[in-house]
């Protein structure tokens, strides 16, 4: 094997990935697109590095989304101003506690003593007003949220797509490169 063959070998084959990749790179410059949704423009001639970053945050966000705290369905929630989050509606609630009480089954005579039984009443000690606040939003404020995602997550494919689609000018850098390296 001589070493100036395996130089031009390489150079040949490296040539094409120059080729490949500053085209590709190149094309990344000039390629935008317009991110649309529901007819409505968000954003205009953005590139198509920046969708593809665009795209992946918003996976993120989607799972930060999904995993934000929903109220509980079982209660009924109002929002209270004054508390600046979710409130229930108060509960009121008594405590009791159990007193025990003599219940005379048979008097007492000369001969025998009283018979009695002795039985726990519940005596109310007090009464308690609960009401529950969470900051958490409702499950149609979450799912509100999704919806919205889920249509910008779409309009940013599509936008990369369209930009993807942009005609673009093949660059021949490679053999220059190499040609100046190995020459």
């Amino acid at each position: 094997m001589k070493a100036e063959e395996v130089i031009r070998e390489t150079s040949r084959i490296l040539t094409k990935l120059f080729d490949v990749t500053a085209t590709k790179d190149w094309a990344n410059c000039t390629a935008r697109a317009d991110v649309v949704v529901d007819g409505r423009t968000i954003l205009a001639e953005v590139p198509v590095t920046y969708l593809l970053f665009l795209e992946k945050q918003l996976v993120d966000l989607h799972t930060f989304v999904r995993k934000l705290p929903a109220l509980d369905a079982a209660e009924t929630w109002n929002y209270d101003a004054s508390a600046d989050c979710f409130a229930t509606e108060p509960v009121q609630t008594l405590r009791t506690r159990k007193v025990p009480r003599n219940h005379v089954k048979a008097e007492a005579t000369e001969k025998h003593p009283a018979q009695v039984e002795v039985y726990h009443e519940d005596v109310t000690v007090g009464y308690w007003r609960t009401v529950k606040f969470s900051g958490a939003l409702p499950a149609s404020r979450i799912n509100e949220l999704l919806d919205r995602l889920e249509k910008l997550q779409a309009a940013i494919k599509f936008a990369r797509e369209d930009a993807n689609g942009t005609e673009v000018e093949d660059r021949k850098v490679g053999e220059r490169v190499l040609g100046y390296l190995f020459g």
